[in-house]
């Protein structure tokens, strides 16, 4: 965007509107994908989370995160997402190569032990990218939900990669928009050539603990409330049990998964 703010306003006043466009536009979406992860984690499946690059930030905000709650399992592949070495081993350029091979979604899930009533959650920006595609099409080949967390501008501008010529739009059974306009960086700068500021932090993060928020009181309803990683401000000394409590019932849930 350009305008007469200075660069910080700028974006501070585009991150809102991405917030005002999720309230307007996906409350009911967020219901909707809220709705399959209740059913999932009351019936004491679990909901994968799946994303590459920067995605994995959502998957975290999920669970383990203050104010979160078991149920939810991460599938975080460090080749895909590990991003702090730029260059040299484990690079950026390794990593942006390897989530355009087909087929890396299938021997990822070979290590699990995925079934009804499990669902997936998956992140993307774009929602083209060939490692993402092949996760919702394997969840889907295993009659498992997939909720998408992707921007619909972004998506709908960009032409598919994978070779079935879908995109993760075209799978999901829930699509839930993060509201980023295409090309996610938000701010013009004067002279720069290239805008800055990516708005996609701001809304998949939203959505993530909007929905949180709705699968808690969807499974306190069903007199089911989930165990809160819970900070010593609301909970004192019992904190720690909380989290103790919350982390062995996170154990407790994954180790079929893994086929123990």
């Amino acid at each position: 965007m350009r305008n007469t703010l200075n660069p910080a306003t700028a974006y501070l006043k585009a991150a809102q509107a991405i917030l005002d466009r999720i309230v307007a536009t996906q409350t009911e979406n967020i219901q909707r994908a809220a709705d399959i992860c209740v059913d999932t984690i009351a019936a004491e499946g679990l909901v994968h989370l799946f994303g590459t690059g920067h995605s994995r930030m959502f998957i975290e905000e999920m669970y383990p995160r203050h104010g979160s709650f078991p149920g939810f399992h991460p599938i975080v592949e460090l080749s895909l997402t590990f991003h702090n070495q730029v260059v040299g081993a484990n690079g950026q350029r390794q990593a942006m190569f390897i989530e355009h091979v087909e087929g890396l979604a299938r021997q990822i899930l070979r290590n699990f032990v995925l079934r009804p009533p499990d669902s997936f959650m998956i992140f993307s920006n774009s929602g083209v990218n060939e490692v993402i595609v092949d996760m919702a099409l394997e969840a889907k080949a295993l009659d498992l939900p997939v909720i998408a967390v992707l921007s619909v501008d972004h998506c709908s501008a960009s032409a598919p990669k994978h070779s079935s010529g879908k995109k993760l739009l075209d799978i999901a059974d829930v699509t839930i928009d993060n509201c980023t306009p295409a090309g996610d960086a938000m701010v013009t700068v004067d002279g720069l050539e290239d805008p800055v500021g990516p708005g996609s932090t701001i809304g998949a993060a939203a959505v993530v603990n909007a929905i949180k928020c709705q699968v808690a009181a969807g499974l306190t309803a069903r007199g089911k409330p989930p165990l809160v990683l819970s900070s010593s401000v609301f909970s004192g000394d019992a904190s720690a049990a909380k989290f103790d409590a919350s982390y062995d019932d996170y154990r407790r849930r994954v180790r079929r998964v893994y086929g123990a």
